[in-house]
């Protein structure tokens, strides 16, 4: 007979919601996000070692946003262009002006 032991990790932040009003979450609030899943700071570490991780996180926060603003930006650029080829360059340069 087979025995499977599955373990789950237990950290206090696997499930995370954030909610906004009228608008979705900015790069900035997306990429904080996505740096607190990458990178965890024990409070056991020591205190240089818990400043050096969270300088870390700072400037990993704000790479992640310049490629998530940079990602915007590229796909605003697609749906211009397919706008206009479909016949739409109104419709195109109001997405442009966002």
């Amino acid at each position: 007979m087979f025995e499977i032991n599955l373990s789950v990790p237990q950290h206090d932040n696997l499930v995370d919601i954030n909610t906004t009003h009228h608008r979705g979450l900015t790069p900035e609030e997306l990429a904080e996000q996505c740096v607190s899943k990458i990178i965890s700071i024990s409070e056991t570490a020591p205190h240089g070692i818990q400043e050096q991780a969270r300088a870390f996180q700072t400037h990993l926060e704000k790479l992640v946003a310049m490629y998530m603003k940079q990602a915007v930006s590229s796909d605003r650029t697609t749906v211009y262009n397919a706008l206009v080829d479909a016949g739409e360059p109104r419709l195109a340069d109001l997405i442009r002006r966002l």
